[in-house]
């Protein structure tokens, strides 16, 4: 990425829970203050960043502490794009220290008192009221140009059939579902629209407490959501079915595989479309590779590489197993999976300048809205950072992989049609002029910001 900005000399702040400056580091004075302009390119904070990562890996607190305190006082939570985007990553750093139990002396500084005033509880996401949710996943096309794509590519792929069944694993709570309902209801003007039976994956609670990511939604549960989908297509003269299955990704949906395996029992007389729409929630499932229960209680087993198993993998075939008439994959074109912190500091770093730089865009400083988005970016940040094991689950993989592993379990990849590629082009004419697409192998489009991919939409069939 090609930064310039140059930042304007502020005030500098003494490190959270230090009085004095961090010895080896001269007194602030205005030709320190002067001099710290010299850290605002993006490039010099991510190597601050690096140099910081690793100096917590090894447990060198003095070199941690003294580095922190220069990007703290380069970074203010309120500052522009760019240090705002490097206070995100420094909390993260900060609560890494902290949660890991070393560098002692760093997770005083966690634990110290912080001007909440300068920065807002940076990791408190917002939960939404249905409307405000839906306002608020309209206003970038962050997640829009992923249910454009995939609506077009689901109504041309169930046309002519009396039922469609879809399956939605979304991490919107359904944001997308009123639009196709309103396109089936378009499309059938001279005709009965077809049966919707809407299934959808609801990540429930263990042990009293929703895993990550945190719930969007306030005080709503999916049966009521479902009523209020339910009599929005009876509006539109559509009848709707809803159902809520209660599945995890920690195990790769099993138990929403199990229940469309019975179904397409019960059902296997009464051909229907199968739509198996994942919006931004596979990449939840661990892509880490492990061997098989059996073979690590087997005392005469000898490791093969082709022993290990993968529940993206095992997920994928068992959707191909349920023989689905199209299958939609979105998710995030980046690659936040590496096992060494430093390689994923710096892809997380490279990938989410992204929605700080086009939050510029729609959403004026100081609004509350800006607030709990930077919120959400920064919940990504912290989990990406902070996390280890099974409580990281922001895991994104980049396109060119996901592509790999839906060839691998036997589909091929579908042209999106023009007219697909023609709405989703008058959805990016509602938003700033930054946003572009561009179509990949296959036809796969991409959805970028100021030539920087983003998001991608790919549509599937069974070989």
């Amino acid at each position: 990425m090609q930064f310039t900005e140059t930042l304007a000399p502020h005030r500098t702040r003494p490190w959270p829970g230090l009085l004095l400056p961090v010895a080896g580091f001269p007194k602030t004075t205005t030709a320190t203050t002067a001099a710290f302009t010299s850290f605002g390119d993006a490039n010099c904070m991510e190597q601050l960043l690096v140099h910081c990562a690793n100096a917590i890996e090894s447990n060198d607190a003095t070199l941690a502490q003294q580095i922190l305190w220069v990007l703290n006082n380069t970074a203010p939570p309120d500052g522009d794009s760019n240090q705002r985007l490097t206070c995100g990553f420094l909390r993260a750093l900060i609560a890494r220290a902290a949660r890991n139990g070393s560098c002692k002396m760093l997770a005083a500084v966690a634990a110290s008192n912080y001007d909440i005033n300068m920065a807002p509880q940076l990791f408190h996401t917002h939960r939404f009221s249905i409307i405000e949710l839906a306002s608020f996943v309209d206003l970038t096309p962050w997640h829009r140009f992923g249910f454009t794509a995939a609506n077009a590519a689901i109504l041309e792929a169930v046309e002519g059939y009396s039922v469609v069944h879809i399956v939605d694993f979304s991490s919107t709570h359904c944001m997308q579902i009123p639009t196709l309902i309103d396109a089936i209801a378009n499309r059938s003007v001279d005709a009965l629209p077809p049966l919707i039976k809407l299934t959808v994956a609801h990540v429930a609670e263990e042990d009293g407490q929703v895993p990550p990511p945190p719930c969007m939604l306030d005080d709503i549960s999916y049966e009521e959501l479902g009523l209020k989908l339910i009599n929005f297509a009876r509006s539109r003269n559509v009848t709707l079915k809803f159902q809520v299955v209660r599945s995890s990704y920690k195990d790769g949906f099993s138990s929403m595989i199990d229940h469309l395996r019975v179904q397409k029992l019960v059902f296997k007389e009464n051909p229907e479309a199968l739509v198996i729409n994942c919006h931004m929630m596979l990449h939840y499932i661990s892509e880490e590779t492990q061997m098989p229960t059996a073979l690590i209680h087997d005392p005469n087993n000898l490791f093969e590489p082709s022993a290990l198993i993968s529940h993206r993998n095992i997920f994928l075939k068992a959707i191909r197993g349920l023989d689905p008439t199209v299958v939609i994959l979105v998710d995030e074109d980046a690659d936040l999976t590496a096992s060494d912190l430093v390689a994923r500091l710096r892809s997380a770093f490279n990938y989410l300048w992204i929605p700080y730089d086009t939050v510029e865009t729609f959403l004026p400083k100081g609004s509350k809205q800006r607030e709990w988005y930077e919120a959400d970016i920064c919940w990504k940040i912290e989990n990406v950072i902070a996390q280890e094991g099974a409580q990281r689950v922001e895991r994104v993989e980049p396109k060119g992989r996901w592509v790999q592993r839906m060839r691998s379990a036997g589909f091929r990849g579908v042209e999106f049609g023009e007219e697909a590629v023609a709405e989703v082009k008058a959805m990016l004419d509602e938003h700033a002029a930054g946003w572009g697409l561009k179509k990949e192998e296959e036809d796969h489009l991409v959805l970028t910001w100021k030539g920087h991919n983003v998001v991608f939409a790919t549509a599937w069939l069974p070989c």
